[in-house]
Parts: structure tokens; sequence; C-alpha cells
């Protein structure tokens, strides 16, 4: 008797992955046709001998194009797919790489389901020389259908290397090996031979969280605030009157903010507004700095403020108690 495949749901959302070039040079701007998810999953026949695909069509969007309304309608067709075909191993997303890490971090956060959720993109449109669709969807399908990949959360696979949703960065614009877990490293490798895992997340994603979407359409405006030399109020001032509910710092390395912006965060927290201090260095934990750093603020561990912004947001729609928020970025 012929052994069953694992079966795989492959859902869409544009991104270079489904783009199409004007010649094999064309991997820079490449504003061809948008393929289909079908016509996606045509060029790599080689998923059809690790697992049942089925596809489903979620949209045809730019990952800069991407808002939160598209994460939340996501989620939502995520967890109706799941329900629906009850027999489903995992879920593969193809996304655009430049809101990836963003995107596969909510879903992390927000997502109601216990199997593999895979997101995966490529650097060059399938059209170009030497692209990494191929490899990148074979080994995204191969991940989303491996029992290895189960309980891990939200994953990234590119570069036939596994990324946890939490930690994944994009680091370079145009380079195959754009993307990096800073600190603390990839989980493993989609190797041809088998999925290999090496460590296993800690902090808490998917069912374990309180972030459930439901029928929200939006959530509380979270915005990023950079710092650098000779930063003043201006940006955070902006912010807060165009209605931020939470302003994200991307600080200066040491966690701290020139001293006019450290007046004006000081003046929105006052005003009712969350202030979570990440880091523009790109590793390491953001410390509490309890003399430097604008009193009633909170920090955001080791996250990106790309990453912190999406925490936030979801967490800004469970409590603005400044002690609860602290424990969900100690936690998520």
């Amino acid at each position: 008797m012929a052994s069953v495949l694992p079966k795989v749901a492959l859902i869409g959302t544009g991104g270079t992955i489904g783009s199409t070039g004007f010649h094999s040079l064309d991997l820079i701007e490449y504003l061809g046709p948008m393929l289909s998810i079908g016509q996606l999953l045509a060029k790599v026949p080689e998923c059809a001998g690790v697992a049942d695909v089925i596809t489903v069509e979620y949209s045809v969007i730019g990952s800069d194009a991407i808002q939160v309304s598209d994460w939340l309608s996501l989620t939502r067709l995520i967890e109706t797919t799941v329900r629906q075909h009850t027999d489903l191993q995992g879920v593969v997303v193809t996304h655009g790489t430049a809101t990836l890490e963003e995107t596969a971090y909510f879903l992390n956060l927000a997502l109601n389901v216990d199997i593999p959720v895979v997101l995966v993109g490529s650097q060059r449109p399938s059209t170009g020389l030497s692209s990494d669709v191929g490899m990148n969807l074979f080994g995204a399908v191969r991940v989303a259908a491996s029992e290895a990949a189960r309980d891990l959360g939200v994953l990234v696979v590119m570069n036939e290397q596994i990324h946890a949703a939490r930690e994944v960065t994009k680091r370079s614009v145009f380079r195959l090996d754009a993307f990096d877990s800073p600190d603390v490293g990839i989980l493993g490798h989609a190797d041809l031979d088998a999925i290999h895992i090496y460590r296993r997340p800690v902090r808490k994603h998917t069912m374990d969280t309180p972030f459930r979407v439901g029928e929200l359409q939006s959530l509380p405006r979270v915005d990023i605030v950079m710092s650098y030399a000779g930063a003043d109020a201006v940006p955070v001032d902006a912010f807060v009157e165009a209605g931020a509910k939470g302003l994200v710092v991307a600080s200066l390395a040491p966690g701290t903010v020139p001293p006019e912006q450290t007046t004006a965060l000081l003046q929105a927290i006052e005003g009712g507004v969350t202030v979570a201090y990440t880091t523009r260095a790109g590793a390491g934990r953001t410390l509490k700095l309890e003399k430097t750093q604008a009193q009633g603020s909170i920090t955001a561990d080791n996250l990106n403020a790309q990453k912190a912004r999406v925490l936030l947001m979801l967490a800004l729609g469970q409590s603005t108690d400044r002690e609860k928020l602290q424990r969900m970025f100690d936690e998520y």
C-alpha cells in the first residue's frame, strides 16, 4: 500500500516569491505579471513528492503595503483553513521579504493553531538568474510537513535555514542569505536528507498567548521613534498628535535617547501613552535604566523596534497597566 503524504496548505500573499521579471537579470524591481499561488506551486513540482499540497489564495500584495488589517484577516484565514481541513499537518504562507519578520511575529503571537505555520519568501523572482524561489518553497513545505517542526511556534524558512518568528530579521537588502537570528541563532536546517532542529524557543507563542483576534478590525496605534545624534521632540509630538497609544523607541545602543527626546517621552507618558524602549543596535537586550530612561516606560528585552511594535499593539488591546505590559515583553 502506498504511503500517504502529509497534507500542507499553501497560502499566497504575493511578494518577490510570486513575482516575475522581464529577463533573467531583472532582479531589482521585476514588474512582470504576478503568479497565482497555484502557478507558483506548479513551478516547484518537487513539493508534490514530499506533501499533499492544497492551495489557498489570500491576496497579491507587496509586503511594503501590508497593513494591520492584513495581519488580522490572514490570522483568521489560517485558523479557518485549519478548522476546515482537520487532517492538515502544517501551513506555509508565502510573503514578501520586506515585512516578513513582522507578519511572522504577529502570527506567532496571535494564531490559535497547534500545527506548524511556516513563512517563506525569496530574494529573487522565479524568472531571475539563480533564483531562490524553488529551494525556499520546497524547504518550507518540508518543514511544515515535518513532525520536528511541531510546538516551535511560527517559523521562517529561508536559504535552507529554520528561524523562530520572534528572533528572525532581514539583515541584507538583496543577498540570498539576507535573514538572520541575532543573539540566539537559527533553530535548525532544512537539509535535503532531513529536517534538523538543534534548539527550541522558550518564549510563549500561538495557543499559549492571550492574543486572540476574533472579529477585530483594528489595533491600537503604535509608532516607532528613531533616536540619533541631535534628535528632538518633533517625531514624538507628531505621533502623539496623530493618536498613538504606544511608542516604541529605537534608542541609542546603551538604551538611552537625546535629552529633548527624553523630555518629550516623559510628557507622552504623562498623557497616557505607553513607551517601550528597544535599541537600534540590532542585537542585545535593552536594559531598564532607572536614571536615564523616561520614568514610567517599559523595556522590550531583545526585540528589535519593528517586533516590539507588533507586541505592543497586541498587548495594549489587553491592558494599559505598566507592570502587566512589562510582563508580556518578558514572556512573549
